[in-house]
């Protein structure tokens, strides 16, 4: 399989040289949904100074470069200022360095906030004219510019269609089309802000009608003093047509720092107005709508391209921020189908069947113990290779080729925030339901950092096929399935806590990452073999010693009549704390060669299959219960050590044995008072 390669268009922006990126733009354009699109677990939230509203921050990964997202307080337009539209200009324009006009303010910022080097303008292709009308005010800013242009689905569906090249080149600035609550061109829009940022592409001029150009040229030498750019610190063109067209903050600031000036810009307005049919500020605001509607009117069409109906059905099933989720659903469905039917019948016939042979053998030499123990570690590869892990990363990896599974992380993604991941790594938790080692290896491959570390810690605690075989058997037998329910939410409880508590042991900020929503696409069996073999092929070199030498010691040791002393030594946890038979403790410790290993070790170590004249209620509940959180068996170890290494794979040892044990303590406790009443 060919690597993948980046190309280096420039220095990389991170660092120092990170732009500054603002999401801007009216109310319900959609701006906070790109912006949760991309957004990293960890999100800063501020207030603007005075009466501004909140904003959010945070780091966000496009490709090698990195960028500050913030998501700024709606603004509506730059005519007739409102106090709210004023304070996000105030920030659009200086950030936190106020110019001299803007010292006295009562509310001074709080906060660092450094001016955007890159303003995102969020615009409702529904209602683009009336978004031009902003887009032509921003462009006055002199900043470099990018228009997202959203909800283009909505648009296509009600007969809208832009023509996006057109309108990028007569505003000279990219323009992106996206779909923000499903994800659909954020990447490319954010690629954008990059290129911008590093190629200053700032929006072309759209010059007022030549009318209103002749009329302003008095104003326009009037303000043309050094001072006044020095204490202002606008663009020229903004200050002019704020002062033209606006009697609020920028003229009262003139006013108050400048008052010998004043007379001059109210002479020149008033000579202006003398050749136009209505006031300055009216007849400036028509000509900008004007203008505005004829660039819709260039760029838009009615007849465009139709999408193929499948498609929006399909995007509707898996994106929808309402309905997207039963898409999910419908994939976690099959995964554990997958799971408890086609691997159980598969492991029925393969594994299952090599295991019933090799526990006939009854060696009796040394040299016989030590060749049923070698068989029996293969039988174990074999038990977890060929039912669980091909099926499943081979249907995951085809969901993965058909574009379904990105579908279903950026779903997902919001959710995963929750425990300071993000959703690229629902794929990997999905795999661990049938088997945590290619669960592992596969959150290895497609995460880093903490992301990485995080999920590997926390898949440990995924109930794989195994353990759920054990959950189902016991469980479903003897506590019925509300029982078995409550185990599994009991799992997932631990998964969503644990998540926030390493959350803080890894507390570097974790960036944004970008879910790339890719083109519906039939999977081709060459790639889909090659991934599989790609995320399964470290099973062969990294767990077959260690299962072969694990089943060999655990072997040697039943067979030299060591099982009465490590019951012993086991005692504290398993008859003190945890309340259960003494002979369990050897079931306990063979279930870090394979899980399903303690379950028949249970019976023989009791004598019989029927266990309630045995054990109680409340013992089962806390024997399922550790089975459920103890030490990964022994390949997911060695998966650890080679994914994260050796400090963290034994501090995931020791974190899985204390989970196991505080949470069956603590639910024997509790079931112990309940049952006493």
């Amino acid at each position: 399989m060919q690597n993948a390669t980046i190309p280096l268009r420039g220095p990389l922006l991170r660092g120092a040289r990170r732009p500054r990126v603002a999401l801007a733009g009216r109310r319900y354009t959609g701006k906070s949904s790109i912006f949760r699109a991309a957004a990293s677990p960890s999100v800063q939230h501020e207030r603007l100074a005075g009466v501004g509203g909140a904003y959010e921050e945070c780091l966000v990964d496009v490709g090698l470069d990195q960028i500050s997202l913030v998501d700024l307080p709606a603004i509506e337009t730059l005519h007739h200022l409102h106090e709210h539209d004023r304070v996000v200009l105030m920030y659009l324009l200086w950030g936190d360095h106020w110019p001299v006009i803007a010292r006295h303010e009562s509310e001074q910022p709080a906060t660092a906030f450094p001016a955007p080097d890159v303003l995102i303008q969020v615009v409702d292709a529904t209602m683009l004219e009336r978004d031009l009308e902003l887009a032509m005010e921003l462009s006055l800013l002199g900043r470099p510019m990018v228009i997202a242009l959203n909800r283009m689905d909505e648009a296509n569906a009600k007969g809208i269609f832009i023509n996006i090249p057109a309108l990028s080149e007569k505003l000279g600035i990219p323009v992106i089309p996206t779909v923000a609550h499903m994800g659909k061109g954020i990447r490319a829009l954010f690629e954008a802000a990059v290129q911008s940022a590093r190629e200053r592409l700032c929006p072309l001029p759209q010059p007022a009608s030549p009318h209103l150009i002749d009329n302003l040229r008095d104003l326009n030498a009037a303000i043309a003093r050094p001072e006044v750019t020095e204490a202002f610190q606008v663009p020229r063109p903004l200050l002019l047509y704020q002062l033209a067209e606006n009697d609020d903050y920028f003229l009262n600031e003139l006013a108050c720092h400048f008052p010998d000036l004043l007379p001059d810009v109210v002479e020149a307005r008033a000579i202006a107005e003398r050749s136009l049919p209505r006031s300055l500020s009216e007849e400036i605001h028509a000509d900008r709508h004007h203008r505005a509607a004829l660039l819709y009117e260039s760029a838009s069409s009615p007849i465009g391209p139709k999408e193929e109906g499948w498609k929006r059905w399909l995007d509707e099933l898996f994106l929808h921020p309402r309905w997207g989720l039963i898409g999910t659903l419908a994939v976690f469905a099959l995964v554990l189908f997958f799971t408890f039917e086609v691997s159980a019948f598969l492991d029925s016939i393969t594994s299952a069947k090599l295991a019933a042979w090799n526990q006939e053998w009854q060696p009796a030499s040394t040299a016989g113990v030590v060749g049923k123990a070698i068989a029996g570690g293969l039988i174990g590869l074999i038990g977890i290779v060929v039912p669980y892990m091909i099926p499943l990363v081979l249907l995951l990896v085809a969901l993965e080729e058909a574009g379904i599974m990105h579908r279903v992380a950026f779903v997902v993604d919001r959710g995963f925030h929750q425990i300071g991941l993000h959703g690229g790594v629902a794929v990997p938790f999905l795999i661990g339901l049938g088997c945590n080692v290619p669960a592992i290896s596969a959150a290895a491959a497609t995460s880093s950092g903490r992301d990485r570390v995080i999920a590997a810690l926390l898949i440990t605690f995924v109930p794989c096929s195994a353990r759920s075989a054990i959950i189902l058997a016991l469980g479903g037998k003897y506590l019925g399935g509300l029982g078995v329910f409550g185990i599994f939410m009991l799992a997932l409880l631990v998964i969503a806590v644990l998540g926030k508590v390493l959350a803080t042991r890894f507390s570097e900020a974790a960036p944004g990452m970008i879910q790339e929503i890719p083109p519906y696409a039939l999977p081709v069996w060459r790639n889909m073999l090659l991934k599989t073999w790609n995320r399964t092929r470290d099973i062969i070199t990294i767990v077959t010693p260690l299962l072969i030498v694990g089943s060999v010691i655990l072997a040697l040791l039943g067979y030299w009549g060591a099982d009465a002393a490590i019951n012993a030594v086991l005692t504290p946890i398993t008859a003190w704390w945890l309340g259960l038979p003494v002979v369990l403790g050897v079931p306990i410790l063979f279930g870090v060669l394979r899980k399903e290993l303690s379950l028949l070790m249970v019976y023989q170590a009791l004598g019989t299959q029927d266990i309630v004249p045995l054990l109680d209620p409340v013992q089962i509940v806390t024997f399922l219960i550790f089975i459920t959180f103890y030490v990964p068996c022994v390949s997911t170890f060695a998966m650890m050590m080679k994914a994260l290494g050796r400090k963290e794979a034994f501090f995931s040892l020791a974190l899985s044995v204390g989970i196991a044990l505080i949470a069956a303590g603590v639910v024997r406790v509790a079931l112990s008072v309940l049952s006493a009443f």
